[in-house]
């Protein structure tokens, strides 16, 4: 395993189900700048040749990010988290909770309580048989409140969009068959940061006030005029840059 530079905070950064790490994280890494040792790491479930892979579930996600972490010699570091990544983030905190020093999750997917999952199944499963570009203008919709403006689909298509349909359907499967331990997440004692939007889909600050009543050290941060196709973090990421090192200084 190789040693991590001292005096560098060790930051894994997970995404959402449509865009790379890279994508999703370059403005954020830039604005947290040299002295954290970051790893953006793209899921699983685009990991190999088919999507999804044999076998794929969220424990999949979960060992992976046991092997970024060391393979880049992190014992213990700090887990970001954004849509997908947040649900995946959530479930590593559940299985390691030892090895994470602070849980910053952005409108996670889910959090694996019954009153997500069926919202989960009520709002996904109906859809996930649909044409790839339907199914991909359904998932976006469902992603933001009423009213919002979508964002167009980027022109041409990027090579890696043709297989995002695929990725979410197999996502929000793996999502309802999760062996997640909510006592477990209850019981983590570590700060966490819980940050949604205001344009973002009402199911993002229900969960905000589910998740107040699990976690003991838990902050809630609103952001105002955004929503989870035009996140914070990548929209003002200097103030999510501060934000989270708030976060890893109250640890």
């Amino acid at each position: 395993m190789p040693t991590p530079t001292p005096g560098r905070v060790p930051l894994v950064l997970l995404p959402g189900i449509l865009l790379p790490a890279a994508t999703r994280y370059g403005r954020l890494l830039e604005a947290l700048g040299p002295d954290v040792l970051a790893v953006p790491k793209d899921l699983e479930i685009y990991g190999g040749a088919e999507v999804p892979p044999p076998g794929y579930g969220i424990a999949a996600e979960v060992e992976g990010i046991v092997r970024a972490a060391d393979a880049a010699g992190l014992d213990r570091f700090h887990l970001f988290g954004h849509s997908a990544g947040g649900a995946c983030a959530l479930a590593f905190a559940a299985a390691y909770p030892d090895r994470v020093l602070t849980l910053a999750i952005d409108e996670p997917a889910t959090d694996f309580s019954p009153e997500s999952l069926e919202d989960t199944r009520s709002s996904f499963l109906p859809f996930l048989d649909l044409p790839p570009d339907e199914l991909l203008r359904t998932f976006a919709r469902r992603q933001v409140g009423r009213g919002v403006e979508l964002p167009p689909p980027p022109e041409p298509p990027l090579d890696w969009m043709a297989v995002r349909p695929a990725g979410i359907a197999a996502f929000v499967r793996a999502e309802l068959e999760a062996e997640v331990d909510l006592d477990r997440l209850r019981d983590f004692d570590r700060p966490v940061l819980y940050s949604w939007g205001t344009l973002s889909h009402p199911s993002w600050e229900q969960m905000a006030d589910r998740l107040a009543g699990w976690f003991p050290k838990i902050t809630v941060e609103r952001f105002d005029g955004f929503h989870h196709l035009n996140a914070a973090h990548v929209a003002e990421p200097e103030r999510v840059a501060a934000s989270l090192r708030a976060l890893w200084a109250s640890a």
